[in-house]
């Protein structure tokens, strides 16, 4: 498993691991790349925007003991684990077996994303507001519930993780029992959709909150929104998020201390309580309703793309505020924001989400990379052995644009949309469109 020559053992550099392949693992080398720690930075298993500021590791994020073993022989010093699989199989257990620091949830207290019929009972248990819901493992059961409802739209959830994909919202009876097929008998979702959840659609306004935690102390992040629909008003169904923005002005002050003390902190208290230590980031999908904020989801990593817009925008540096949160000591710590805003524009595949398809020549502009206000994350690509780069994955690049509001890092975003071309290719047109006439930057 070592796949690297002693000699480069012997560095005294601080190694890091990022684990992951896509747009967020980029946007994590890229801030990590910046820090003035001495460090070697390594990417299991990377992509070509990666590998141009970090060693490539060809180990598949879900080979949780390769992937520990790796970092074991060769004297990692931070594993940064970016996506859900590795940390839903115990990923942080296996590095910490051998002594290695790791920032990422336990397998037990990431189940709060892993299972979201786990994640709503334990929102019961602990008082925390959600949408009113009810659990099925029996397809005949779960139609039999949908003929009982009066009120419709409905959301039906699969229980366990499918890339973001496991939502669907039925506008009627109709649609529910289709979502019902799909997920318990076609099996859309595999293993993922055995089980349902069939909750009440929430109306408002929907926001992403993130906060760092050592398993006691909450460092919140500054705020964004993401968009989780394929097409333009939300349309179409669910993705992984075709793009993001940052800083969002929902919630407010006020609501963003609500969140931390009714949400936040009742979550990470009642995980440890459970036996269930959180140490980590951790994501609130957040419905902000006329009755309050109530959580759509939890998931137990950075946001893939919110990711994107807040690390563009921290001032501080990322390294050692995840040292701290992987060895429990955030007491003291905090994080500056610069004023300018992020928006993410999530160039896709064409037929993603459902069938993307791959091996697209992706041409560039020339010149357009060398803006100081204009970033582009790779997610989905990879690079012939002649340098040719190829779509590879549903979510193909992100264009990041930066301003000093909404309106201008959104008008810079689409001007490194027009940068980039592959056969195919797809994206929302209205990212942050609704928010550029009101919007006000803020310090987050």
């Amino acid at each position: 498993n070592d796949l690297f020559p002693a000699a480069n053992r012997e560095s005294q550099e601080m190694k890091i691991l990022v684990v992951g392949a896509g747009g967020r693992e980029h946007a994590l080398v890229w801030k990590l790349h910046q820090s003035p720690m001495g460090k070697e930075i390594l990417c299991a298993p990377g992509n070509p925007g990666t590998a141009e500021i970090a060693r490539s590791v060809p180990i598949d994020p879900a080979s949780i003991l390769e992937l520990a073993s790796f970092a074991a022989a060769n004297r990692v010093d931070l594993t940064v684990i970016g996506p859900e699989i590795p940390l839903a199989l115990g990923a942080a257990a296996e590095f910490e077996k051998r002594g290695l620091k790791v920032f990422g949830a336990r397998r037990a207290a990431a189940e709060i994303e892993s299972s979201k019929i786990f994640a709503k009972e334990f929102m019961l248990r602990h008082s925390i507001p959600t949408a009113p819901f009810t659990v099925h493992d029996d397809p005949e059961d779960a139609r039999r519930a949908i003929g009982a409802r009066r009120r419709f739209p409905v959301v039906i959830k699969a229980d366990g993780l499918a890339a973001g994909k496991g939502v669907l919202i039925a506008g009627s009876r109709e649609e529910a029992l289709s979502a019902i097929d799909l997920c318990m008998e076609e099996k859309r979702f595999g293993p993922a959709g055995e089980r349902i959840l069939i909750e009440d659609f929430l109306r408002g306004q929907e926001t992403s909150f993130f906060a760092l935690t050592d398993g006691e102390r909450l460092l919140p992040l500054a705020t964004c929104c993401d968009y989780k629909a394929v097409w333009e008003g939300d349309r179409g169904p669910n993705t992984g998020g075709m793009g993001s923005f940052s800083p969002s002005p929902l919630p407010d002050e006020k609501t963003c201390r609500w969140i931390m003390d009714r949400i936040l902190a009742p979550t990470v208290a009642g995980l440890a309580r459970e036996s269930r230590p959180y140490r980590g980031i951790l994501y609130a999908g957040l419905m902000l309703t006329e009755a309050g904020p109530k959580v759509l989801e939890f998931n137990a990593r950075f946001g893939d793309p919110e990711t994107q817009v807040l690390l563009p925008r921290m001032k501080s540096d990322l390294l050692p505020l995840l040292l701290d949160c992987a060895g429990g000591s955030l007491e003291g710590k905090q994080v500056e924001w610069n004023r300018e805003a992020a928006v993410c524009v999530v160039l896709a595949s064409e037929g993603y989400p459902e069938k993307p398809l791959a091996g697209k020549i992706i041409e560039w502009r020339k010149g357009s990379e060398a803006s100081p206000d204009l970033l582009f994350f790779h997610a989905g690509t990879q690079q012939d052995g002649d340098g040719t780069l190829r779509s590879a994955g549903g979510r193909v690049i992100n264009v990041v644009g930066s301003g000093t509001d909404l309106r201008e890092a959104r008008a810079r975003a689409y001007a490194g949309v027009e940068a980039v071309h592959f056969q195919g290719m797809h994206f929302r047109s209205d990212i942050a469109l609704e928010r550029t006439a009101t919007a006000e930057t803020s310090t987050g």
